[in-house]
C-alpha cells in the first residue's frame, strides 16, 4: 500500500469514527466504567517503582555495560527496558494481573525492547504475544515460550477477538492514527478485554512538528489530545474503568529538547461497535 494510499485510509477511517463519536461520550459512561487515567507526577515515582519490581524479581532492565556490547555488536542480544518507562510499566503488570486470566492471551504491541512480556512470562502467564516492526524482534528474550510476530500492529493477521488484553508501552505516539490504531485494536480484542497502554504527555501542546523519531512523527499528548483519544475509543467500543486524572505537577522526561512526562490509561472493550471486517 503507498504513502497516498495510508493517509487516505486513515483520513475515512477517522470520518467513519467522528460520527460515531457523537453516539458514544465518556460523560455517559456508569462510573464503574470510567477509565483508569495517571499521569507521572515526579521522577521519584519511577524510581520508587523500579525499586519495587527488584523486590519482585521482575526487573528485566539490560544493565548499561552489556547495553554497550549489544551497541558495538560484541554480544547478540536486545537491550531490554529503559528505567524511565518503570512506572508505567508496573502500573500495567499490576492492572494486568488484577484483571485478567493467566491463561488469557495478551498481546504487547511495539514488543522489541519492552519488558512487558518477560515480566508476564516471570509471573506465569502462559498465552503470550509481541508485534513489532523491528526485525531483530526474535532475538527477545524467552522466544521459545512468547510468539514475537514481526509485522505492523496496525494491520495483523490475528482473528478477531484473540485476545483478553493488550499492552502497548509508549508506543502511539509514534506515527498516531487514532482511527487506525483503535480500529485493528477493537477488532482483535475480545468483549471484556483490556486496552492498557501509556504515552508521552504534557497538559498543555508541545509542538514536535518536523521531529521523527523512528522514522516516523513523534506527538507529546496534550490533555485535549488524550481527552479526544478517550472519547473516540468509544466509538470503537472500548471505555473507561477507573477515575480520570490529567493533572501534571512537573516534567520527568527531557528528550529532543522537549520536556514533558508519561500518562497511563486502561480501557474494556464492552461491545463490538467499530469492529466489523
Amino acid at each position: 500500500m503507498g504513502l497516498d494510499q495510508k493517509e487516505f485510509r486513515c483520513r475515512t477511517l477517522h470520518d467513519k469514527s467522528k460520527r460515531a463519536k457523537a453516539r458514544v461520550s465518556p460523560e455517559s459512561f456508569p462510573e464503574s466504567w470510567r477509565m483508569s487515567v495517571e499521569v507521572l507526577a515526579r521522577s521519584s515515582e519511577y524510581e520508587r517503582a523500579r525499586g519495587e519490581m527488584r523486590r519482585r524479581g521482575i526487573d528485566f532492565t539490560c544493565p548499561w555495560p552489556l547495553r554497550v556490547l549489544h551497541k558495538i555488536r560484541l554480544v547478540k542480544g536486545v537491550s531490554v527496558g529503559d528505567v524511565r518507562k518503570s512506572w508505567d510499566v508496573l502500573k500495567t503488570i499490576q492492572f494486568v494481573e488484577e484483571k485478567v486470566s493467566k491463561t488469557s492471551p495478551i498481546l504487547d504491541m511495539g514488543a522489541y525492547a519492552s519488558e512487558i512480556l518477560c515480566i508476564l512470562h516471570k509471573l506465569g502467564f502462559s498465552d503470550l504475544t509481541g508485534i513489532d516492526f523491528n526485525p531483530k524482534l526474535a532475538c527477545m528474550p524467552y522466544a521459545g515460550a512468547i510468539k514475537y510476530v514481526p509485522g505492523d500492529f496496525t494491520q495483523t493477521a490475528f482473528a478477531s477477538e484473540t485476545f483478553g488484553a493488550i499492552t502497548a508501552i509508549s508506543v502511539l505516539e509514534h506515527g498516531f492514527c487514532s482511527a487506525t490504531v483503535l480500529r485493528e485494536v477493537s477488532r482483535i480484542l475480545r468483549p471484556g478485554g483490556y486496552f492498557i497502554g501509556s504515552i508521552d504527555y504534557w497538559p498543555e501542546k508541545l509542538d514536535t512538528n518536523g521531529v521523527r523519531v523512528f522514522g516516523v512523527d513523534w506527538r507529546i499528548f496534550s490533555r485535549g489530545e488524550l481527552e479526544s483519544l478517550i472519547q473516540e475509543a468509544g466509538s470503537f467500543g472500548m471505555v473507561p474503568v477507573g477515575q480520570l486524572n490529567f493533572e501534571a505537577s512537573e516534567t520527568t522526561v527531557s528528550w529532543f529538547r522537549r520536556q514533558y512526562t508519561f500518562a497511563w490509561f486502561a480501557l474494556q472493550k464492552v461491545n463490538r461497535v467499530g469492529c466489523e471486517s
